[in-house]
Formats: C-alpha cells, sequence, structure tokens
C-alpha cells in the first residue's frame, strides 16, 4: 500500500512539547548513546551509519561476507536473526561468533529478529513481545557488548493491518529489555512493512523513547515504494530531526514491487543531515526481488548495478562511511572466533606471520606501524596497517612498504593509499591523522598474492 506523505502539523507539535518535556540525558560511557537526536559511541563520538543488511539466518555459511561489506568500506551490518518460530534459531553460539566477526572487521553490528515481519497479516510472524523473550536468552552473549551491538527488537514488527498497538508494544518491549538488564542501544522499527504509511511511528515515536528509562532508543524507517519522492523523503526525515529524536533508514533500495524509490535523495538528504542508513541487501534475495542484491552471489568482486550505487556511487559508503572511534583503540579479546570456514572457492591456507613489531620506541613526535594479515585465502588476502603515535601527539602520517614478487593491493580503506610498482605508500585522511601521543588508528586493504605472501617491513613518518 501506498500514500502521499501529507502535512501534520499538529503531529510535529505534539512530538516537539514531548522531546522537550523529557529531555536528554547525558551520554553514558559504557557503549551508544542517543543524545539531542543523534547515535554517539563509546567515546562520545557521533556514528553515523553506512552499511548494508547481511541476511545472517539464512546464509550462515556466509560467514566472509562481513570481511567484504568492510573492504568496501561500510562501517556497519544489520545482520538478520531468527528467533526459531519462523525459521532455524540463531543459538547464542552463533550469535557469539556473529558479534565476534563483526568486531574483528572493525563492524557495529545491529542484530535484528526477522520472525516479527508483517506480524498481524503474515501468517507465522510473531510478536514483540516473543522476541523480547528470545533477546532475553541472548543475555550472556549480549551483555559486555555494548560498545558494538545495537539491538533492533524485530523486523517490520506489523503489516498494513492490526497496527494500531505499535507504540504500546514497543514501549513495552523495551521496558522489559531493560528489566532484564540490556543497557544496549535499542532500535524499533515502523509498521506497514516498515514503510510507516500511515505515520503510526511518526507520530508516536516521542512517548516510544520517553518510555525508554534509559533514553537510547533509534528509530528505523524502511524505504522503499512509499518514498519515490524527494519531498516524501525529507518531509518524513525531517519531522524527526526537527523534534530530536534520533532516525536511521534501516532499510532502501533502488527498486521494489510497491514503486521506485527515490535512492538518490535518500543518500544525499542523508548525508547532508547526518542521518545512518543500512541498504538492502549484501546478497541473496530471492522471491521476485534478486535485484536487490548488492553483490551477485556473495562476490565482492561482482557487484550488480545497485552495488555499485550504493558503494561506489555519490553519497555511497566509500565517500561517506567512517569507522566507528572504538576501533581506534586496540580491540578488546573476542571469545568466540568465527568457526564457519569461508566458502569452498576461497579455501584457507597457512597465514603468513602477522611482522615484526618495531623493536625501538618512535622518537618523540614520531610514529610507528604494524602490518597484520587479517584474513587470506587462494590467490587473495586482507590485511591491515595500525600506526601509532609516539611520545607525542602527531597530525599526520604517511606509511611506506615494498611489496614482493607476485603481491598488489586491490582495494583500501580509512586511508589515501597508492602504488608505484613495487612500492605502496598510504596516508592519512582528513579525519584520521591527528593522534595523541600513544593512540592508534587502522586502515586495511584487499590484495593478491602467488607463490607466497610474505609480510613486509612498514616504516612510518609523522608529521
Amino acid at each position: 500500500m501506498k500514500t502521499r506523505l501529507t502535512a501534520a502539523g499538529a503531529a510535529l507539535l505534539a512530538l516537539l512539547v514531548a522531546v522537550l518535556a523529557f529531555g536528554q540525558p547525558a551520554r553514558a560511557a559504557a557503549g551508544f548513546s542517543v543524545a539531542g537526536g543523534k547515535l554517539y559511541d563509546a567515546n562520545g563520538t557521533e556514528f553515523i551509519m553506512r552499511g548494508v543488511n547481511h541476511a545472517h539466518t539464512w546464509y550462515p555459511q556466509q560467514t566472509r561476507s562481513f570481511a567484504d561489506v568492510k573492504a568496501l568500506g561500510a562501517n556497519t551490518v544489520r545482520v538478520v536473526l531468527s528467533n526459531g518460530d519462523r525459521w532455524t534459531r540463531n543459538t547464542n553460539a552463533d550469535v557469539a561468533n556473529v558479534i565476534a566477526t563483526c568486531k574483528a572487521n572493525r563492524l557495529i553490528c545491529v542484530l535484528e529478529v526477522h520472525d516479527t515481519t508483517g506480524y498481524g497479516e503474515q501468517s507465522g510472524a510473531i510478536t514483540l513481545d516473543r522476541a523480547v523473550d528470545y533477546w532475553l536468552s541472548l543475555a550472556d552473549v549480549l551483555v559486555g557488548q555494548e560498545k558494538y551491538v545495537l539491538v533492533n527488537i524485530g523486523n517490520e514488527p506489523y503489516g498494513n493491518q492490526n497496527y494500531g498497538s505499535w507504540a504500546t508494544d514497543n514501549a513495552n518491549a523495551i521496558k522489559r529489555l531493560r528489566a532484564g538488564g540490556l543497557t544496549h542501544t535499542i532500535m524499533v522499527d515502523a509498521p506497514n512493512w516498515g514503510q510507516d504509511w500511515s505515520f503510526t511511528m511518526r507520530d508516536n515515536a516521542a512517548s516510544v523513547f520517553a518510555a525508554d528509562p534509559a533514553r537510547n532508543t533509534v528509530f528505523s524507517i524502511h524505504m522503499y515504494g512509499v518514498f519515490d519522492t524527494a519531498a516524501e523523503i525529507s518531509d518524513y526525515l525531517g519531522r524527526f530531526r526537527a523534534a530530536g529524536l534520533p532516525i536511521v533508514v534501516g532499510e532502501f533500495g533502488f527498486n521494489h514491487s510497491d514503486g521506485d524509490p527515490d535512492e538518490d535523495t535518500i543518500l544525499a538528504y542523508s548525508q547532508a543531515n547526518g542521518i545512518g542508513w543500512l541498504g538492502w541487501s549484501w546478497s541473496g534475495n530471492g522471491g521476485g526481488v534478486e535485484y536487490l542484491d548488492l553483490a551477485t552471489n556473495f562476490n565482492p568482486a561482482s557487484l550488480t548495478t545497485w552495488g555499485q550505487r550504493l558503494f561506489n556511487g555519490a553519497n555511497g559508503i566509500r565517500l561517506t562511511a567512517r569507522e566507528a572511534s572504538v576501533f581506534a583503540l586496540p580491540p578488546p579479546p573476542t571469545t568466540a572466533p568465527p568457526t564457519t570456514p569461508p566458502p569452498t572457492t576461497a579455501p584457507p591456507t597457512t597465514p603468513p606471520p602477522t611482522t615484526a613489531p618495531p623493536t625501538t620506541p618512535p622518537p618523540a613526535g614520531g610514529c610507528t606501524a604494524t602490518y597484520t594479515v587479517t584474513n587470506q585465502w587462494q590467490g587473495g588476502f586482507q590485511g591491515e596497517v595500525r600506526v601509532s603515535a609516539g611520545a607525542t601527539a602527531i597530525t599526520g602520517w604517511t606509511t611506506r612498504w615494498t611489496l614482493a614478487n607476485g603481491q598488489s593491493v586491490t582495494q583500501s580503506w580509512n586511508a589515501a593509499l597508492t602504488s608505484s610498482g613495487s612500492a605502496v605508500t598510504a596516508r592519512n585522511l582528513e579525519y584520521n591523522g591527528r593522534l595523541a601521543a600513544g593512540a592508534s588508528i587502522s586502515f586495511g586493504f584487499l590484495g593478491g598474492w602467488t607463490g607466497s605472501n610474505p609480510a613486509p617491513q612498514v616504516s612510518c613518518t609523522a608529521s
């Protein structure tokens, strides 16, 4: 169903009054938090999602997808899970593995239960209350991950019928999660298959936000055929901005069976106004919407038209994504590393050494760099270089290394990387050159190899 957006001054006024009435809390340091309609990470740095959705519950063997979307520049992945009512339950061990994989690839993880999709209209769909049962059963793997994980209670929790209890049900779900000890930022989806053509979420968002004792809730709108004009997109998102309520575009596409969404405006408006978004979806779509695959057969080297637009186009991921600042510090140890083997087309090989840390400390104002192979398969690999400032702060850095015969670098992120023959140079970008004394930052890249894949020595020059 599709409805045009119209003016709703009274509803907007109600949103403003409600927000002003309960105010905004100070930001917490334990994990993500919300203040003034914006999302902040555990360091108090504003975080704007730029990423994709990944259908993990239907393709649990595709764990390499996390590294692939990171390599293309994403800073967030929204992960489809099931509580077991409609699809096979993602176990506690599996969810712990997903979180560990996100962290290993320096991605923020938004976890969602998909079994709620279309409740009230879709046969077999479950209630939000049932989804909360699942989240509470995962407490042992969620608690302690607040810096890296957001909990999206349930995907598109109502269809186009019987959605009148959306506000009450979400408020109650949030209260249960808080009473159960989950302090993560919570994300709630709109009704009407996520598109809120009835404005139920828009007009009741303030009351749901106020129901969260932590005031740490983000709202998610899904933009498909209902949002096919610039006016509709800017009006809907603009009302949340004006009300000081946090909003992200949790799903959207470049085409859909219900109409042609205006993806250019979604991307441009979001970039201009600091709004996060997550494109649908990495790969594996069926049921007539295969055109929404960003990559063909989970292959990052085979992006579709939609994938090229989202990753490489104007206002896309490569040009706008910024890694969460919590990854600028050495990541904490992960409990369970990924256990699912990579696809058989890329069998794992014995990894090379992760190279030699510097044997002498950097001079004051200087820097050092270490090179690590984070993932490897036949003919290809993913690498990371960590740059560390010396005894005093620096304002910029340049790293250099020499490739061995048969090695190449094909893509990079979080650095301006160039190569000339076997010589590789990587310099800081505008946002990650300044490092306090002793602080570190990392950048990554994809490469190829033949014969062997030795780890080179990396030099670092500070400015």
